[in-house]
């Protein structure tokens, strides 16, 4: 964790941070905007399965929401991760990744990790890459959701990675 990502304190969102969730996906200008409602109703249901990164005005500045795999309860499937612009490059996602997965190994035994991610997006292919070295873990890919699956126009491939196991 770099110096600036260790000044954040890492937690679980609460439901009155779902509109700036909202906020700092809609300003990531690169992730798939849910429904205000969606991200309110995230940090009600899924606050034990995310991680929510405070300034020091206890605003959050960058999250990660995720769920664990009802047919795999041992695999965190990481939904959506954004930081604020002012943040970036400051390790702050891949310490709200560690701390997600930690917390998450400790509390329900998981033990591996699923995103999907568009070709093209150079930024999370490197988080979860580094992620992956990181934790000692194997890295699969292969596409889950062609283009053709999606409805409501051009949308590129959704390709999951699969991390596992989980061993630092």
């Amino acid at each position: 964790m770099t110096a600036a990502a260790a000044d954040l304190l890492i937690d679980r969102p609460a439901t009155a941070d779902g509109a700036a969730l909202w906020r700092l996906a809609k300003d990531s200008k690169t992730l798939d905007l849910n429904s205000s409602y969606s991200y309110l109703l995230w940090c009600r249901d899924f606050a034990g399965t995310s991680a929510v990164a405070r300034g020091a005005d206890g605003e959050p500045v960058g999250f990660v929401t995720g769920y664990v795999r009802p047919d795999r309860p041992g695999t965190l499937l990481v939904w959506q991760v954004a930081v604020d612009a002012s943040q970036r490059g400051r390790g702050v996602a891949a310490a709200l990744l560690d701390g997600l997965t930690g917390r998450l190994a400790a509390e329900r035994g998981v033990t591996s990790l699923e995103t999907t991610i568009t070709p093209g997006n150079t930024a999370s292919e490197r988080l979860f890459t580094s992620f992956a070295k990181r934790h000692g873990a194997e890295l699969a890919r292969e596409v889950l959701f062609p283009a053709d699956l999606f409805p409501d126009g051009p949308h590129a491939p959704e390709v999951l990675y699969r991390i596992g196991p989980l061993t630092r």
